[in-house]
């Protein structure tokens, strides 16, 4: 058969249920053999008989007959479901291998009474244990003849009958990790249709006044779970509602998941809604109550009812009994509100898996049962027939408060909430009208009767107004706050790091010997020759006649020149004061001591009478040789500084599965070798493994992992997963932090040569084959996901960049699209890739932000103030707003200004400093609104005054007419006039030249060129000089 059963599940299952047996507690001691028979029934959703055969085998069997004893298992089944049930039937020799009893499969005969089969079940029954009694679930009763036949047969060999409903409830309650992997799937799928479909539709209706029946409501939400966009990626085929949504209001309520939701109109009160999804075959529940325009007592109300809930959640915990954690809340409820004990719902939840409701597990004040960790309920508690005062129609006096959740019991911390959809009164009060108003709406009471739908839409539409004026005010609120608490934290942090001081690592003193025996002996030293000694990476240099060992390191760099009959060797070495490269700073183990800047040595070109050899070859070799050593330290000083700091990784556990997650035909950057290479990244049991076609392997371990971020190929060439790493790895001889394995997914270059037409049906075909191509790589890469987090418990989650919320800037040399995601600010699909993680960053700083200009600058600015703080550039302008909204959204606080600064000074200064910088108003001096940047507004304005110094007098004049509008040209120019110094005011332009040509002619410098080159100069010092037509009229 096609299908596959899932062996060591029903193996670890079958186990449990027979040891539970084994001890005898409960129902389960007073049953010799258990028998449970499904048969067709379409009416039944939920059957204990069809849960424990979903439990075993992961499929529901009808037409089967299933008989456990003592010391055998009897299934009886068509020929198909034998042949699917034969993978777990034991085969001979090896019978108790699993430690379960082995199974003998019967074929059920069909039109036939099939009473030999039935004979030789009823035998075994009678073989186990006493064979009196038998287990069955008594409420499961399946029509048919070949199901009547089989309880006949049961009846008529007077076999007593024992319900074992609960003792087998009990036994599957505590769920295995891959069961609650699917509940919280389906918890998660509840939360999105909820979220996204159906508060959005509740908001839609009560803006535009709809009448909506509740049915109609509810057949909306069973056909969009139809839809994949409110599924989370799963497959629709495996998702179905548990049961129809049940929506309430107008003061009909009953709290209850048996109830239907009822015809009438949705009213605008308290509307309660309850809707549970399954996804493969296992249950979630949501409950949750909008409230329109609630009155304060409402609101009250609802507040206590989310803090019982919190209660409840505190007292679900392991080895808790029911009772007693029931008893707890109503103990709760009493001491604080005990008029709404009558109100409180007569059972506070129930165990939920592949049943929806448990019926032998239900929070009430009977059951004794004992919570244990990995069970799974659905709390629901609310308040009934809660009166509201203010209520003037029948279907407002009354209403109900409702909420519910899909929890997962802990060992000693509260219940883990699976279904996390926001419940405060902000999120689901929905606030037509302001409380000012009121006092109107009373009054036109019947007005609005009258004008009904307008009047609502328009009160709607005003607020929304409202709401929309005040969104940046909102913003400026609550950047305020961000400001106060962030120089708080940042002081704290500060002062806690103070007392670790930073050790400067000394520049390793290389030893050339240790000791004179190991000074090697070679002809050349004796001949005070320069001699490389390649071993111990030494070069041994003539001193006044001695020979003098210099390790390779200290040499900072050499050259050589021919000038005439002379070769010149120039050997500079590192001295403190001098550049030791970018990173390593001018740091000397002794720097007081007396150091060789530079020797020069000289040698003859010409070969003396005698000699071998030319003297200046001597030199000449040197310089090669020191050349070669000084390449081959600095390359393995290299290497070992990249492996500096590198944190040791565990070693990676090898899964042997061959049902591995696994991509194939991916690429790796950054590259192994030179040239890229294919491979395929495998998921095992605690992290990834990329092989290489040539063999490389590059391994990456979960608990490394900061940002697995999965890049979809929307828009993009590429499709991307993407891991940014705690601690670097080292693979090509390099250390990396951030990895990447990406396949292309359309033709990245395109032939400007061919001839392109609209309708050639071979690009069509392309296209298409590209749209194809796509959607199976999404496909595939979702499904590897998916796989990874149930393989990893959900510890590792992808994130997936939010593409709407992206901006364009330059982080690096190019202009790339930065897109955010839940915990970073990304681009990964330019090279080098660009992570920065949100929880990291202490502020953002925008930087020229003019009107006249298209672009700004974003300064990200880290909480270790030691990190060098990132910068954004180029980003357009229009995203200004965007980025705001998200970052505030974010808790993270962000200024503004009209310059750039320089960031290496200002953090050098905060780092020196903090006491101080904190103490002087800390980030307050980036903000446009705080008092430093006040001071420099007012400095601004103190220059501005020195160059324009109008009277005291005329100060005064200017602010009496500050009011005014001036319209006309005669008061501009009045007004213009009117502006100058005490003593110049009443002279015109002839007096003011007569006066300059006397002073002239005082300083014997009377030419009137000159006087009228300083009328000139005079003019352009006033402000409002006339035009020269007039001023040649005047002196005619």
């Amino acid at each position: 058969m096609a299908v596959n059963l899932d062996k060591e599940a029903y193996y670890r299952r079958i186990k449990r249920l027979y040891s539970n047996w084994k001890k005898g507690e409960d129902e389960f001691g007073k049953v010799d053999a258990i028998v449970v028979s499904v048969g067709v029934d379409e009416e039944i959703v939920y059957a204990k008989s069809t849960a424990i055969q979903t439990w075993l085998f992961g499929y529901e069997l009808t037409d089967t007959i299933m008989v456990f004893c003592d010391t055998k298992i009897i299934f009886l089944a068509s020929k198909k479901k034998v042949d699917f049930l034969k993978q777990v039937a034991v085969t001979k020799g090896n019978e108790n291998a699993n430690g379960v009893p082995p199974i003998t499969l019967l074929t059920r005969e069909k039109n036939e009474s099939n009473k030999a089969n039935f004979d030789k079940m009823i035998e075994a029954i009678r073989g186990s244990k006493d064979g009196k009694t038998v287990g069955v679930f008594s409420k499961d009763k399946f029509p048919g003849e070949y199901m009547k036949s089989w309880n006949d047969t049961i009846t008529a060999e007077g076999l007593e009958k024992v319900d074992i409903s609960a003792v087998v409830a009990y036994t599957m309650a505590v769920k295995e990790d891959g069961e609650l992997g699917l509940m919280k799937k389906a918890a998660a799928i509840t939360s999105e249709v909820y979220s996204k479909f159906f508060k959005e539709r509740v908001m839609e209706i009560v803006d535009a006044d709809e009448k909506v029946r509740h049915s109609k409501l509810a057949e909306s939400v069973e056909k969009a779970i139809e839809e994949k966009k409110y599924l989370g990626g799963a497959d629709p085929s495996t998702v179905e509602m548990c049961y129809p949504p049940i929506i309430q209001s107008g003061g009909n309520y009953s709290l209850k998941f048996s109830v239907v939701s009822d015809k009438n109109h949705m009213h605008f009160g308290a509307i309660t809604c309850a809707m549970g999804i399954r996804y493969k075959s296992y249950c979630s529940n949501l409950v949750r109550t909008l409230m329109v325009d609630p009155p304060q007592e409402m609101q009250d109300n609802y507040n206590f009812l989310l803090q019982v809930e919190e209660e409840l959640l505190k007292q679900l915990k392991h080895g808790v009994k029911i009772s007693d954690a029931y008893n707890a809340v109503l103990e709760y409820v009493k001491k604080e509100k005990s008029d709404l004990i009558p109100k409180l719902t007569k059972n506070l939840g129930f165990a939920m898996g592949i049943e929806f409701r448990e019926g032998s597990l239900v929070l009430n004040a009977k059951n004794q049962y004992k919570l244990k960790k990995g069970m799974v309920l659905s709390v629901s508690l609310g308040f009934a027939d809660l009166v509201n005062k203010e209520g003037k129609k029948d279907e407002q006096k009354k209403y109900a408060l409702f909420i519910g959740d899909t929890i997962q019991i802990n060992e000693e911390e509260a219940a883990t909430i699976l279904t996390p959809v926001k419940k405060k009164i902000k999120n689901v009060g929905i606030f037509l009208k302001n409380d000012d108003e009121e006092d109107e709406e009373e009054e036109g009471d019947d007005a609005e009767e009258l004008l009904g739908k307008g009047a609502r839409s328009a009160a709607l539409l005003a607020d929304r107004t409202r709401n929309e004026m005040t969104a940046e005010e909102k913003r400026r609120a609550h950047q305020k706050e961000l400001a106060n608490h962030l120089n708080e934290e940042a002081k704290r942090r500060l002062t806690e790091q103070k007392g670790e001081q930073q050790i400067q690592k000394a520049r390793k003193s290389n030893v050339s010997y240790k000791n004179v025996s190991q000074m090697p002996r070679e002809k050349d030293i004796r001949e005070m020759k320069i001699y490389i000694d390649k071993k111990y990476e030494t070069v041994v240099m003539p001193v006044f006649g001695i020979a003098t060992p210099f390790h390779i390191a200290t040499i900072k760099n050499i050259s050589m020149s021919v000038e005439g009959d002379y070769t010149y060797l120039r050997i500079n070495f590192y001295v403190p004061g001098s550049s030791l490269g970018r990173q390593e700073g001018n740091i000397f183990p002794n720097p007081d001591a007396t150091f060789v800047k530079e020797i020069t040595y000289r040698a003859s070109n010409l070969k003396a009478p005698g000699d071998t050899s030319v003297p200046s070859t001597n030199l000449q070799n040197a310089f090669r040789i020191i050349k070669e050593v000084q390449k081959r330290y600095k390359t393995r000083e290299a290497e070992e500084k990249e492996k500096e700091g590198i944190v040791k990784q565990d070693s990676l556990v090898i899964n042997l599965n061959r049902s591995n997650p696994k991509l194939k035909d991916l690429y790796i950057r950054p590259n192994i070798a030179q040239k890229r290479m294919q491979g395929s990244v495998e998921a095992h049991t605690n992290g990834f493994r990329f092989t290489s076609v040539r063999g490389d392997k590059v391994d990456i371990l979960y608990n490394n992992i900061k940002h697995a971020i999965f890049q979809p190929c929307d828009g993009e060439m590429i499709i991307v997963l993407h891991f940014h790493l705690k601690n670097a790895i080292m693979f090509g001889k390099r250390r990396h932090t951030d990895v990447q394995f990406y396949t292309e997914v359309g033709e990245i270059t395109t032939d400007l040569g061919k001839h392109q037409h609209m309708h050639d049906r071979d690009d069509l075909y392309a296209e298409q084959m590209e749209r194809e191509m796509r959607h199976k790589l999404k496909s595939a890469f979702k499904n590897f996901i998916e796989k990874v987090e149930t393989l990893t418990r959900e510890e590792l989650e992808f994130e997936v960049p939010f593409r709407d919320l992206g901006f364009q800037g330059a982080p690096y040399r190019s202009t790339c699209l930065l897109q955010p995601t839940s915990s970073s600010l990304v681009n990964v699909t330019e090279w080098p890739p660009f992570v920065v993680t949100l929880d990291e960053v202490e502020l953002v700083h925008f930087e020229r932000v003019q009107f006249h200009l298209k672009n700004f600058d974003v300064v990200i600015v880290y909480k270790d103030y030691n990190k060098k703080v990132t910068m954004i550039n180029a980003v357009p302008v229009n995203s200004l707003d965007p980025i705001k909204e998200w970052l505030n959204s974010c808790d993270i606080k962000y200024t503004e200004g009209v310059q750039s600064l320089n960031w290496t000074k200002i953090m050098k200064t905060i780092v020196d400093d903090p006491e101080g910088f904190f103490e002087q108003g800390g980030w307050s001096f980036l903000d446009p609104e705080s008092e430093g940047s006040g001071a420099e507004e007012d400095s601004e304005s103190e220059m501005e005054d020195e160059t324009f110094n109008p009277s005291a007098d005329e100060e005064e004049e200017e602010e009496e007419d500050s009011d005014e509008d001036y319209d006309s040209e005669t008061e501009d120019s009045d007004y213009s006039a009117s502006v100058g110094s005490e003593e110049e005011s009443g002279k015109d332009w002839d007096e003011l030249e007569e006066e300059a040509r006397k002073a002239d002619r005082e300083s014997h410098y009377e030419d009137e060129d000159t006087a009228a080159a300083s009328a000139t100069k005079k003019r352009k010092v006033r402000p409002s000089a006339p035009p020269p037509s007039s001023k040649k009229k005047r002196r005619s």
